[in-house]
């Protein structure tokens, strides 16, 4: 059974940064492509970043080039998303997802295999 646990939300004033952390298990994180999800209250779920199996490719939402970077540990079976320069917009839930089929799977959220929990960031003005 895969599970995806995330850690590292917290409330962070505008400018801040915030590292957030997703821990899988059940499976090795080297076969699934991992990446981030956030809700805002009163939005739709909107993707933010992913990462390959390998690690060696990535792909960001347009509004957060430039201050987040996706990573991952395979040995360590943890992603993480360092947010730089955070934006009282950048307020949300954010999600962990996992899919065995790759990256272009994070463009249709149904296609997602595993979902964590959910963490809140909020960014103060």
């Amino acid at each position: 059974q895969v599970q995806l646990v995330e850690s590292g939300g917290g409330l962070v004033q505008a400018g801040g940064s915030l590292r957030l952390s997703c821990a899988l298990s059940g499976r090795t994180l080297s076969i699934f492509a991992v990446g981030w999800f956030r809700q805002a209250p009163g939005k739709e779920r909107e993707f933010v970043a992913a990462i390959s199996g390998s690690g060696a490719e990535s792909t960001y939402v347009e509004s957060v080039k430039g201050r987040f970077t996706i990573s991952k540990n395979n040995a360590k079976n943890t992603a993480f998303l360092q947010m730089n320069g955070l934006k009282p917009e950048d307020t949300a839930v954010y999600y962990c997802a996992a899919t065995w089929r790759g990256l272009p799977d994070f463009q249709t959220p149904s296609r997602i295999d595993y979902w964590g929990q959910g963490t809140q960031v909020t960014v103060s003005s």
